[in-house]
């Protein structure tokens, strides 16, 4: 595949990439056709169950309660995560023609940064959710009005458009002149790290400035709430007490769990991303599922077009 370039600008001694080549999953063209098939029942199933959710959860009025409504947009949060990574790769498979444009590589990168982002801040507030429904029972109405969720949401989409702004403009001051093979099959910061010609020590400071306001940060504060949840959960007396508080929030640990040990894995480079940006936006529906009969009896009413008496 040739290199294709732009002359220099007047005052740039250099030459700008206008096309990257996304290396993708496989180099073998046999596999191909069987990484199209996996990754498109992955992104259908991702977006069918997420969308099972959002329905069950908007036609229930069971489930219109703070926890439910973070869950919500959670899969919302999912559905663009996939979105904006699988589809693109699929057409890629299709034309087998692996380049992406210099601008829509910025887009999609802006757009996965923010999502993910928010990811990080959403978990925060469903732990901090918890903690207040456990913890906190008495004045649990008051903190967690409908006012505070949209604030809380609010608030996490502006740090994580912040940060994804501010990560895309940093990058933009790079130049790429040369080689322009992604070694992903989405771009991300680090593999466009790797491809500039100039220095990328402010870009690689300011990732690791995000990585510990939009992760660390929200990690930490999780841990926190949960190390409070266990203490209240402990003192309770009886075991099915126990056994009930613990289990609204063994699907959240999951879900925590899942997308700080595969970012961790996908990181430290001993993966691709793809547990990032498929794996876990498709098993999050089925995590809330298949462990909240709440969860499981609206689903039900959804697909029978029976609607709760509550």
């Amino acid at each position: 595949m040739s290199l294709r370039l732009m002359e220099p600008e007047a005052g740039n001694n250099g030459t700008a990439v206008t096309e990257l080549i996304l290396l993708g999953l496989v180099e073998t063209e046999t596999l191909q056709p069987v990484v199209f098939v996996l990754f498109l029942f992955a992104y259908l199933l991702t977006v069918g169950g997420n969308l099972s959710i959002l329905a069950a959860i908007l036609g229930e009025p069971k489930l219109h309660t703070p926890m439910y409504f973070f869950l919500g947009n959670l899969s919302v949060l999912d559905i663009g995560c996939i979105t904006v990574t699988v589809p693109a790769m699929l057409v890629r498979l299709l034309s087998r023609k692996r380049i992406i444009s210099y601008e829509a590589c910025l887009s999609q990168l802006f757009f996965f940064c923010l999502l993910a982002g928010m990811d990080c801040f959403l978990l925060t507030a469903m732990a901090y959710d918890r903690f207040l429904a456990i913890c906190r029972p008495l004045t649990y109405s008051t903190r967690m009005s409908q006012m505070v969720q949209w604030i809380l949401v609010a608030v996490s989409w502006a740090f994580a458009f912040t940060n994804a702004l501010t990560n895309t403009i940093a990058l933009t001051t790079l130049n790429f002149c040369g080689p322009n093979e992604v070694n992903h099959f989405y771009c991300d910061l680090p593999q466009l790290f790797q491809l500039s010609c100039s220095s990328t020590q402010l870009n690689e400071l300011l990732l690791f400035a995000g990585g510990f306001i939009m992760a660390g940060a929200p990690l930490v504060l999780i841990i926190t709430s949960y190390i409070h949840v266990l203490a209240a959960v402990l003192q309770i007396r009886s075991a099915e007490g126990r056994k009930k508080a613990f289990s609204t929030c063994g699907s959240h640990l999951t879900v925590v769990c899942l997308f700080y040990g595969t970012g961790i894995f996908n990181y430290m480079r001993l993966g691709v991303g793809v547990f990032n940006t498929v794996i876990n936006p498709m098993l999050n529906p089925l995590t809330y599922s298949l462990r909240n009969p709440d969860v499981q009896g609206a689903l039900w009413r959804v697909l029978v077009g029976r609607r709760s008496l509550a």
